[in-house]
């Protein structure tokens, strides 16, 4: 099997080029993926039940690494990440346990309940779909196979290692010793992904750099590709995450965005995206659209940027933020509240860090508090949307600050499963019909803290439409 390899600026090339219709493939391929992911059943190779365990290794440099397999029943890839963290030497491996009396019961869609049943459950009350939980506010931790389709999660602590027969001498934390600690300095992560097929032999090299934050907005545009209004866009930072996710939205949505908000720390950085944008070879997806670079260090900032939250239709945030990015009463106040908005954070990967205030999260589970009643207020879900349950819960900072408890999550998969199941159901029918207007109308809120699955999928695509334009590199007989 020819083996082709993707250099960072080869990947780079081949992401630019890529056309409406071709991001519209890789996005469908990945959500059929996330599909599986939640079943929780062994029997779809994509399943979180059938996933392989995480591992970090901390060198004695204080550099760590982290080592992501994944498979779909057929390929196999393992993406490694590193960056300079500075903590002592050690490792650590993802462990998945048995339940015990009292942890949380995941209920993924369950393949004894008919489509109806299944729209009905989220439609009805969206807490009901994700977690059945018993009171104990317990974080729920690896994924293992359950009974009739439905899978389950505990939470576990993690397994002392070493290095070069060095004990572990520091705690490392539920995301595996894989990020910096507080305080310090963020890079962008190095690595490569590799790809196996059916034979274990190798048939992608793929460079990380621009992986990453191409395929994390691939999955936040599954959310905003189906809402109505998009007019006005607001984006939290300046970097290839907020690139990647202004260019695919307006690559799949531009004739109806008019408005792009840009709002990073740095001025000086936010131009420079805005050079880029505005250069010539973007013409063709930039469009008529308005942007806007703003920076903190504005004297007219908080007038600025609550004139432009209050007219976002979408919010994404970027950044390796530790605190809020803006007051919460800016979404939770009684006027915000008339407008529905989707709000991606996918910045933040560590417990300690938040884009979003809590509250912005306690409010939009909040279903039942008396200020609902309120004319023209849009109704809330009662539930935060995320990529991964057990990811989330350990490594979401803006779910563990809010704590959010497992039964307010669901996951995208499970709301895309609901929606393809209701795509069966006739159009009159009451209960597709709230879900659908929520998807497109209400307040979404998706939190995204990235997996290895994201990345074989993806990656794989992107490997054989590398061949089909001959890009890359590509080894005959390895």
């Amino acid at each position: 099997m020819p083996l082709t390899i993707l250099s960072q600026a080869q990947l780079r090339s081949l992401l630019l080029s890529l056309t409406r219709d071709e991001i519209v493939s890789l996005q469908t391929n990945l959500a059929h993926a996330l599909r599986e992911y939640s079943t929780g059943n062994q029997e779809n190779g994509c399943a979180a039940t059938y996933q392989p365990q995480r591992t970090a290794i901390t060198r004695r440099n204080g550099c760590t690494t982290l080592f992501m397999p994944a498979t779909t029943g057929q390929t196999l890839g393992m993406k490694m990440v590193s960056l300079q963290d500075g903590g002592a030497a050690g490792c650590a491996v993802e462990s998945k346990g048995s339940l015990t009396e009292g942890e949380k019961t995941v209920s993924r869609t369950r393949s004894g309940h008919s489509h109806r049943d299944s729209v009905s459950s989220l439609s009805s009350d969206m807490s009901d779909l994700s977690v059945s939980s018993q009171e104990n506010g317990s974080s729920a931790g690896g994924s293992t196979g359950g009974t009739g389709g439905s899978s389950t999660s505990s939470s576990q602590s993690l397994p002392s290692g070493c290095v070069n027969q060095q004990p572990v001498n520091t705690g490392i934390s539920n995301t595996m010793g894989a990020w910096p600690g507080a305080g310090a300095r963020d890079t962008s992560p190095q690595g490569s992904l590799t790809l196996l097929g059916e034979d274990s032999m190798p048939f992608g090299l793929i460079n990380a750099h621009e992986l990453t934050p191409f395929r994390t907005a691939l999955t936040a545009m599954m959310v905003f590709s189906k809402r109505k209004r998009v007019r006005t866009v607001v984006v939290f930072g300046a970097g290839k995450q907020a690139y990647w996710h202004i260019r695919l939205a307006l690559t799949l949505r531009g004739s109806d965005i008019k408005r792009v908000f840009i709002v990073n720390r740095s001025f000086d950085r936010a131009a420079e995206l805005l050079r880029d944008i505005y250069s010539p070879d973007n013409s063709s997806w930039r469009g008529d659209v308005k942007f806007s670079a703003v920076s903190t260090d504005f004297v007219e900032y908080t007038r600025i940027i609550h004139d432009a939250l209050h007219k976002a239709d979408a919010i994404f945030c970027c950044t390796p933020s530790i605190e809020p990015l803006f007051p919460a009463e800016l979404l939770t106040s009684k006027e915000a509240r008339k407008k529905g908005r989707l709000i991606s954070a996918i910045g933040s990967y560590k417990p300690h860090m938040t884009e979003l205030h809590p509250d912005i999260l306690r409010d939009e589970v909040d279903v039942h508090h008396s200020h609902r009643h309120f004319h023209k207020h849009v109704k809330r879900s009662g539930v935060i949307v995320v990529d991964s349950l057990e990811a989330a819960l350990k490594e979401a900072g803006e779910i563990i600050q809010a704590e959010i408890k497992p039964k307010q999550v669901v996951e995208l998969g499970e709301l895309l499963m609901v929606r393809h199941a209701a795509q069966d159901m006739p159009e009159d029918d009451d209960d597709s019909k709230s879900l659908s207007d929520w998807v497109q109308r209400g307040n979404v809120i998706f939190k995204s803290v990235g997996m290895g699955l994201m990345d074989l999928i993806t990656g794989g695509d992107l490997v054989q439409l590398a061949r089909e334009r001959q890009i890359g590199t590509t080894v005959e007989e390895f």
